[in-house]
């Protein structure tokens, strides 16, 4: 009985211990998400960041600080009924919002555009908020807009959302048998626009864009890369996951593969389940969509209504651990990071339910055998890596 006891005890001050350990190491990593899709979420639904938000968003200011977040990057998002004479108008209007919401922090946030004055913000225990834009429609075909972003703060563009631009093909479109369009890839003013981000110090995003899109991308570049959001073909073979050769070429330019959480990007069997769902819903469903709601709206309406129907439909952590694993295994510790697409996404895997669960992940990642040093990489510092690459 007693040599029970003590393998009991053994047990618990082992988890114990662990436990400990992932603490400190969470606390002093430098913890950057590269991508949040709270700004148009907020507009959307009248949010604010100084709020206590949990149910109704995965993101406020507190939780942030309790999930040990850093450096976040906000996406500046508009979707493709934004075109020529809106969608830069309300990029400008989603940077207004981030600018109003670090303004009522009461001094703890600050928008941040080099990796100084990242370091800075975090020694002096503010959150490093970033600019991020999502989706190259929204400087409408022109280069001048481009500049302006960068000077009003944004730090990456991703080329396209899932809508083409006309300068290059999104991975929705490319792999749209039904889509036509001439060329597929990146025209020579998408080049000229690749090449204007380096100059800039403006890191050039792949997530979201067609695979002939990205070839080119890479062709052109002579910085670093990210995918800002995005998993691995291999375990989820959706068209806005990366294949095995896009993760290599990455890893050969130097850039960093943020790991998307949304559970449909992450569990191949989601959207089967997803399809159940909506089935077991279909007169509510129909009655959204005869009333034009987007089927964003609809995906987040329903979930928030059946929240422990669609619990069910959630994968568990260690899945994206898994698509973490896939990448280091594939191309080494060097190339992965975190990208939520938190308040961008209906659902996530289990013990990810918003910002202030970020500490899961270290957990995870300590149990799986990885040494400090890598999980501190993976956190955040790939990416610091590649945004001092980038920056002038």
């Amino acid at each position: 009985m007693k040599t029970i006891f003590l393998v009991f005890l053994h047990l618990i001050m082992f988890a114990f211990t662990r436990g400990q350990n992932a603490q400190n190491i969470h606390q002093k990593a430098l913890l950057v998400d590269t991508h949040n899709d709270f700004i148009s979420s907020s507009i959307e639904e009248h949010l604010n960041f100084n709020e206590d938000l949990k149910g109704r968003a995965h993101s406020d200011l507190q939780r942030m600080f309790q999930g040990g977040v850093d450096v976040q990057i906000f996406s500046v998002y508009c979707d493709d009924t934004y075109g020529k004479g809106s969608a830069f108008s309300f990029a400008n209007q989603e940077i207004d919002s981030l600018y109003v919401i670090v303004s009522r922090s009461a001094g703890k946030m600050e928008i941040v555009t080099t990796p100084n004055e990242i370091l800075k913000a975090v020694k002096e225990k503010k959150l490093a908020a970033m600019l991020g834009v999502e989706g190259g429609h929204m400087i409408e075909d022109d280069i001048s807009n481009l500049d302006s972003l960068y000077k009003r703060g944004v730090r990456y563009m991703t080329l396209t959302w899932n809508n083409s631009t006309s300068w290059a093909t999104s991975a929705k479109d490319e792999s749209n048998h039904a889509f036509i369009a001439s060329p597929y890839g990146l025209t020579d003013f998408g080049k000229k626009i690749v090449k204007r981000m380096n100059d800039l110090g403006m890191i050039v995003d792949i997530s979201h864009v067609g695979e002939k899109t990205f070839w080119d991308v890479l062709s052109v570049a002579d910085k670093p890369v990210i995918a800002s959001h995005s998993s691995a073909y291999s375990i989820c073979p959706v068209f806005r996951n990366l294949k095995d050769d896009q993760i290599k070429a990455i890893a050969k330019n130097k850039g960093v593969i943020q790991i998307n959480f949304y559970s449909g990007f992450i569990d191949s069997t989601y959207e089967l389940k997803q399809k159940k769902f909506f089935n077991a819903h279909k007169k509510e469903r129909d009655s959204l969509v005869a009333a034009e709601h987007t089927s964003f709206f609809i995906l987040q309406y329903l979930t928030k209504k059946y929240p422990e129907e669609s619990k069910s439909l959630r994968p568990p952590l260690s899945l994206l651990i898994d698509h973490i694993d896939y990448i280091v295994k594939l191309v080494g510790p060097d190339y992965v990071g975190l990208g939520s697409d938190f308040d961008g996404t209906e659902s996530t895997p289990l013990e990810l339910d918003g910002v202030q669960d970020f500490p899961h992940i270290t957990q995870a990642l300590l149990e799986r055998g990885y040494s400090k040093k890598n999980i501190e990489k993976i956190l955040g510092g790939n990416f610091m890596r590649v945004f001092k690459a980038n920056t002038r």
